[in-house]
């Protein structure tokens, strides 16, 4: 007996088997189908959020393809739900699913910012932009509560240390304080992702994340305090967002976005079944279309790993993309490009010296 799990909420109601783990859990529902208590709770599953005890908090990466090297992820896991998010196959290194646990069981690394000052005063760390959200996003809903970003950016603002934001999520306004403090230094650039202008595609698609009309506010906000603010066009989904890359792009313009990028999808390992199950649910009509040109984008594959083309794709569909891109934001007049920031403000400050300002 399967139980329909209402994905207004949540991205998947999916749980597939974690590709390390020899067992599987599978619930006997049979026994209970008459309990509907138990079942409702099943249908509204809660966010559980767990202590991550990690050691170090600034990951690094040699991909050629990635735009930076050094990061820092706040929380594994992520409850804003995207159904297509090439993060969920991470939470099966701890054990997890790439599907509903994914959503539902958050790690927080509580002494993130702890951790951080350590490894800034350090005299073997060499001052370099750090991403936040290399992997899950920052503002995600946790970080209202947790606020573990803040924390962080309140350490990166004290060492002028700079950094580079992406998000989906509104709340990022809630630290313009400290962003524009290190932008002053030419130290911070945020980049909104906008998926689709269509709230109703983003209520199942990116259930928890803000609605486009919030993240326009956002651009404009962060804008309007200086912080250089650019868009991400991520995922392109083809056959069900592509075209509206034209209109985000002329949308973020207006806003004040002037630098942008864009990624097409990719589906690793699990999100590739997480993703087809979900365009059986919402959009069977089109299922086929947008997995044939996923197909077509990654090589006759749903996904394709290769550092110099997983980021933009191969084929017809990938050079329209690409043209597509270009010439939407050239008409929208986004000209500018990605900021270079800069570490000579760089400082290693300690409590003591801050507490005699």
């Amino acid at each position: 007996m399967a139980i329909p799990l209402p994905i207004h909420g949540r991205g998947t109601s999916d749980n597939p088997r974690n590709r390390f783990e020899r067992l599987e859990v599978t619930a006997d529902l049979e026994h209970v189908e008459h309990d509907d208590e138990y079942l409702d709770q099943l249908a509204h599953p809660q966010t559980q959020y767990y202590v991550d005890a990690t050691k170090t908090i600034i990951a690094t990466n040699d991909s050629p393809d990635v735009g930076f090297t050094h990061s820092i992820n706040p929380y594994r896991g992520c409850s804003h739900g995207c159904i297509y998010c090439y993060a969920r196959p991470t939470h099966e290194f701890l054990g997890f699913s790439a599907g509903l646990d994914f959503e539902t069981k958050v790690m927080v690394k509580t002494n993130a910012a702890e951790l951080l000052r350590r490894e800034l005063s350090s005299p073997r760390y060499q001052p370099v932009t750090l991403s936040i959200s290399g992997v899950t996003d920052c503002y995600q809903p946790a970080e209202r509560s947790f606020q573990i970003t803040r924390q962080c950016l309140q350490v990166l603002a004290e060492f002028r240390n700079p950094a580079g934001i992406i998000t989906k999520n509104h709340l990022v306004t809630r630290d313009i304080d400290l962003l524009a403090d290190l932008a002053s230094h030419n130290a911070a650039v945020v980049m909104v992702s906008i998926t689709t202008l269509d709230k109703d595609l983003t209520r199942v698609m990116e259930p928890r994340t803000s609605v486009p009309l919030k993240r326009l506010e956002a651009i404009r906000k962060l804008t309007a305090a200086g912080i250089p603010t650019g868009v991400m066009v991520a995922p392109v989904v083809p056959g069900l967002t592509d075209h509206e890359m034209p209109m985000i792009l002329k949308a973020a313009y207006e806003a004040g976005a002037r630098f942008a990028g864009y990624v097409p999808l990719r589906l690793p390992y699990a999100v590739a079944g997480l993703f087809e199950n979900w365009l059986t649910d919402h959009f069977p009509d089109r299922k086929d279309k947008v997995l044939n040109r996923v197909r077509s984008l990654r090589g006759g594959k749903l996904n394709d790993a290769n550092f110099n083309s997983r980021m933009r794709g191969e084929g017809q569909w990938a050079e329209q993309l690409k043209a597509m891109f270009t010439l939407a934001r050239k008409s929208a007049g986004m000209t500018g490009d990605f900021p270079n920031l800069s570490t000579n403000a760089f400082r290693v400050v300690d409590r003591q010296q801050m507490s005699l300002w």
